[in-house]
């Protein structure tokens, strides 16, 4: 048996992932892929992460990958296990977060005619990912598991998926298959032409605006956003999906963009001439909420073309690596001397007040307001913050102040519900040393809260916040600003405290003021454990923020 693993496709496919750098594979074992279950159980560098639904697998593997560089891996069986995944899959792609997924397939003999499980998951795949294929010879396993990494971290990352058939999978290796070398990475360079013609839009702008997106992140360019703020002294807004890119305690710091209706930030770039959009996708926020009257020039620097929209109407495209690019806008700069004179201040006080209403409030149950101060009180400056999408990725994105790249992680791409209780598996074990918090409302708790189980299996620290209202906040916040009124969103809750226990974990439901903060700092200083707050909040301030924001008026 020594040489038991090359006997078969299987183990090559292994071989393959720890090639790529692979330490963690996610997902559920299957009939047809239990000898590729088999051989990452044998693998020394690989640990197999069992996990409670396959959609889970996808989002541990998708934060583990955005949060690494590294594609995250996810693995399912085939018909219902493969079609499990796509949500994850779908997000990652959309998030542009680094994934591959792999899939078990019936045998050959199978695939031309009906047979039980069998579905041509390739086609269902392929909208949803940048590559989709399946193994037909064990030769091919090399390049196309190379194939699929390589696309999954090319320059707008992505998902991959691959299929492999059960007979494939079982087929013994005749010859010395290898894994292929990974090929370096190239960095492209601007064009001087490009620098020069930013140079003149910058020199005759008036009251220019930085736009940082998700890129910047790709490319770890933060440190040149903050310089290029700094250089022409003008504030930097970033999406959601970007925050902590330049930190809130930065005066240049505006916060977000991303809100469903008008906010602080959107005041100076309504009255900006230009936007420097840095590694900005129009995923991420709908350009038309920052240029409705399609009047703003626009600086796109990023490593692809924007797609087209009549709002997003590039000036001028620097396509080439965003490093690289402000590096060479910076060189440029220095020889220009060239300042601007933004009044942000006034953004800032506006949003720390709002804040620090939250601190005052004595209510419950709990303010929005107050739940956001309590936990950036509680958790370091390096913690990472998942935001579940609804009412309370509102609130969190809006107030929440972030100092570092990657430590409040939002999806602002496919906006998936209960992505961040399994998405904090996969965080946690791409940040060990790191608090994790996972922050959702009660509708997206319940819709994988079966992956407790695996957190509390595989002895993480974690901490999981709900925000409790038992409803689908957000939809009714959009119901009552639409139609005045609100209907099918509203449903009853679990116990939450015994539901925690049931799977071994802390549950802690806070019943009066002060109390979250309490439970949320002993959570915190466990260090080991899986913990889950409940806390009641008031979302009769959504619509008293939409009121004051309507009223609102600030002079750039």
């Amino acid at each position: 048996m020594a040489e038991r693993e090359k006997v078969n496709t299987a183990h090559l496919i292994v071989k393959c992932l720890e090639n790529e750098g692979i330490k963690y594979v996610f997902g559920i074992p299957g009939e047809e892929n239990i000898h590729l279950i088999d051989a990452l159980d044998e693998s020394k560098k690989i640990k197999f992460i069992l996990t409670r639904h396959e959609q889970g697998a996808s989002f541990m593997a998708s934060t583990y990958g955005r949060l690494t560089g590294i594609p995250g891996v996810c693995l399912a069986t085939l018909g219902p296990g493969a079609i499990n995944l796509m949500l994850g899959v779908a997000d990652a792609e959309t998030n542009s977060t680094p994934l591959v997924a792999i899939s078990a397939q019936g045998g050959l003999a199978r695939l031309h005619k009906e047979s039980h499980q069998v579905i041509d998951l390739v086609a269902m795949f392929k909208p949803i990912t940048q590559y989709a294929d399946m193994i037909l010879t064990p030769q091919a396993v090399p390049e196309m598991v190379r194939k699929a990494f390589s696309t999954a971290k090319r320059d707008r990352p992505g998902a991959s998926y691959l299929a492999i058939p059960q007979d494939i999978e079982e087929t013994p290796i005749q010859e010395k298959l290898q894994p292929l070398e990974i090929d370096p990475i190239s960095v492209t360079q601007p064009t001087a032409s490009d620098i020069d013609k930013a140079i003149k839009l910058i020199a005759a702008a008036k009251k220019p605006v930085i736009l940082a997106g998700d890129g910047v992140l790709w490319k770890h360019a933060e440190q040149e956003v903050r310089e290029l703020s700094e250089e022409l002294q003008i504030p930097v807004a970033t999406t959601f999906m970007s925050k902590g890119i330049i930190s809130d305690r930065h005066k240049n710091s505006l916060g977000v963009v991303g809100f469903m209706r008008r906010d602080y930030e959107n005041f100076a770039i309504d009255e900006a001439d230009l936007i420097i959009s840095i590694g900005f996708s129009i995923q991420q926020f709908d350009p038309q909420k920052i240029n409705p009257e399609k009047n703003k020039k626009i600086i796109h620097i990023n490593m692809f073309r924007q797609d087209v929209d009549s709002h997003y109407n590039v000036t001028l495209n620097i396509i080439a690596n965003i490093r690289a690019s402000l590096q060479a806008l910076l060189q440029a700069l220095k020889s220009q001397e060239m300042h601007f004179s933004h009044r942000t201040a006034e953004i800032r006080e506006l949003i720390h007040a709002e804040l620090a209403s939250g601190k005052e409030s004595n209510t419950f149950p709990l303010k929005p307001q107050t739940v956001v101060y309590a936990t950036r009180k509680v958790l370091p400056d390096d913690a990472v913050v998942l935001v579940d999408t609804g009412a309370v990725k509102m609130w969190m994105a809006r107030l929440y102040q972030t100092y570092l790249s990657n430590t409040c992680l939002i999806d602002n791409g496919l906006s998936t519900m209960a992505w961040t209780l399994p998405g904090a598996i996969g965080a946690k074990l791409a940040r060990p040393d790191k608090v994790v918090v996972a922050v959702m409302g009660d509708g997206s708790f319940l819709m994988n809260s079966q992956e407790i189980e695996t957190a509390v299996r595989e002895n993480l620290h974690l901490v999981i916040v709900i925000w409790e209202d038992a409803s689908y906040g957000l939809i009714k916040w959009k119901m009552d600003m639409e139609i005045d009124h609100h209907n099918g969103v509203d449903f009853d809750n679990p116990d939450f405290v015994k539901y925690a226990e049931s799977f071994g974990a802390t549950g802690m439901q806070v019943k009066k003021p002060g109390e979250y903060l309490e439970f949320l700092e002993k959570a915190v200083t466990a260090k080991e454990g899986v913990f889950i707050i409940a806390v009641p909040v008031d979302y009769r301030e959504n619509m008293k923020l939409i009121n004051k924001l309507g009223n609102t008026t600030v002079r750039i």
